[in-house]
């Protein structure tokens, strides 16, 4: 199987093709520094064999910020080699911190942009990035991830909405790549050649005259010439569609590019992959392979061993579905897929960072600061003696569904065939009560459920119920021809 299958970046061998991309947690204090529980929050995806874990971004300067992972002065390299030493520790998993330089904003929803930035600014950005990365080198860490996604400054040199008119003007590529041109001399310049630097950046802006993936295969390009170790991608989460709410300040997830990001439980599986696939095709057929790792709801491990078999990516990157259970790997690797804990994608986590609270994850039991331990011998939640008694009722254009509750659970996949086809997870929730809005007047649905507990062990699925939904009333209507 690909996805187990070892890998080297430069130096840093991976256990497998499995990475868990940079994801705030809210766990630090406002002074910066590694806590037990960010120790433990990254340890347990060391437990789990997650193959490359990239530690949440952390400043690479002193500017005020909320809950926020630090490396901006030596007196926060202990700390850090103190989380180091532990996902060493617990297992062959490799990790890196995501280094990032952000600007200011304020709760009036001003915000400082890089045109606002001086040539001293930006000498002092350039000699930061280079200062954290050696700083992570010395706290034992076995590479570095520089932050150039999203809303914030390397990004922004890179966007076609860059407004500078100097060296690093947006009115060209080669403007827009200046500034992580000399980011990457500087940051080379501090670690050596023999260090792994990766780089995450977008693979679409995804806001009104923001670049498309034809300008990130360049920039792709640009990045694997300066010698960048790995590509990990990601799309939008910008501020420049951002809802500012009043009283705080702008959170770049809050419009359309911010759904780009973290694309909810409405969006299609895999909304991103092709991008990675043009990405690392474009760049390969260049000559250059630095592994490409792709994002983006990607839960299946069958999805997931397509992709790299394919050749369409070369890492699989998952966050939400890793902090829902972060024994997938381990899961996977020991023929036991059908216990991991499915991440919903209802974005739970996304709202707690919001509103920066400590990022959990809804389906871990509550109170749970962690997600809970594996549990590969634990029982599966059952039924009561006379079953589920899963019931659906037709409501105006909508399903209800009621059951039962089982013993042991911690939530319920809610199961749905549409017209005979297949039957999907439609939903997880953790109540006994469902509803489908989502159906269509003159198609027949199929439901059933299963329970599971906090370890992914999955009950025995309930009782069918079907139902036929009823067209709108005075709808015209043409029966369909022969399907052949």
């Amino acid at each position: 199987m690909k996805l187990l299958e070892p890998l080297d970046i430069n130096g840093m061998v991976l256990p497998n093709r499995i990475a868990v991309p940079a994801m705030v947690t809210r766990l630090s204090g406002e002074d910066g520094f590694v806590n037990d529980d960010i120790v433990d929050r990254y340890r347990r995806y060391a437990e789990g064999e997650v193959g490359l874990i990239v530690v949440e971004a952390m400043a690479i300067h002193r500017s005020k910020s909320g809950p926020l992972l630090r490396i901006s002065h030596d007196d926060f390299i202990e700390g850090h080699r103190r989380l180091a030493a532990a996902v060493h520790e617990a297992s062959d998993s490799k990790v890196v911190p995501q280094i990032i330089h952000f600007m200011k904003v304020a709760r009036s929803g001003w915000r400082q942009r890089i045109e606002d930035l001086s040539a001293g600014d930006i000498e002092s950005i350039i000699e930061d990035f280079g200062l954290a990365a050696l700083r992570a080198r010395e706290a034992g860490y076995d590479g570095v991830e520089l932050h150039s996604a999203h809303a914030y400054t390397l990004s922004s040199f890179l966007s076609r909405r860059n407004r500078r008119k100097d060296a690093y003007s947006g009115r060209t590529l080669e403007g827009r790549l200046a500034m992580f041109g000399r980011v990457m001399a500087e940051v080379r310049r501090r670690v050596g050649d023999d260090f792994p630097v990766g780089i995450r950046f977008l693979a679409e802006e995804a806001i009104k005259d923001g670049y498309t993936v034809d300008e990130a295969k360049r920039i792709a390009l640009r990045m694997a010439q300066a010698g960048v170790d790995y590509i990990s991608l990601s799309v939008g989460g910008k501020f420049e569609d951002a809802v500012h709410r009043e009283g705080q300040p702008l959170y770049p997830y809050t419009g359309y590019s911010g759904d780009r990001c973290m694309p909810g439980n409405w969006y299609p599986g895999l909304p991103h992959a092709h991008l990675a696939a043009e990405i690392k095709g474009f760049i390969n057929a260049k000559g250059y392979h630095p592994p490409v790792i792709s994002v983006g709801k990607i839960a299946d491990p069958v999805d997931a061993e397509r992709l790299l078999a394919e050749g369409k990516a070369d890492i699989i990157g998952m966050a939400r579905q890793l902090l829902a259970d972060p024994d997938w790997p381990k899961k996977v690797r020991q023929d036991r897929a059908d216990r991991i804990v499915r991440c919903i994608y209802c974005n739970v986590c996304k709202q707690l960072d919001e509103n920066f609270r400590e990022v959990h994850c809804f389906l871990w039991p509550k109170g749970a600061r962690q997600a809970p331990a594996d549990d590969p011998d634990g029982a599966a939640p059952q039924w009561p003696e006379d079953g589920a008694a899963l019931a659906a009722a037709v409501d105006g254009g909508q399903v209800r569904l009621a059951w039962k509750a089982a013993d042991g659970v911690i939530g319920y996949d809610v199961y749905r065939s549409e017209d005979g086809g297949p039957a999907t997870v439609a939903e997880a929730v953790k109540s006994t009560r469902h509803v489908d809005r989502t159906v269509l007047g003159g198609l027949t649905y199929t439901y059933y459920v299963r329970a599971f507990d906090a370890h992914g062990n999955a009950g025995p699925p309930s009782e069918a119920v079907t139902v036929e939904m009823p067209l709108p009333e005075g709808l015209p209507f043409r029966e369909a021809a022969d399907v052949r």
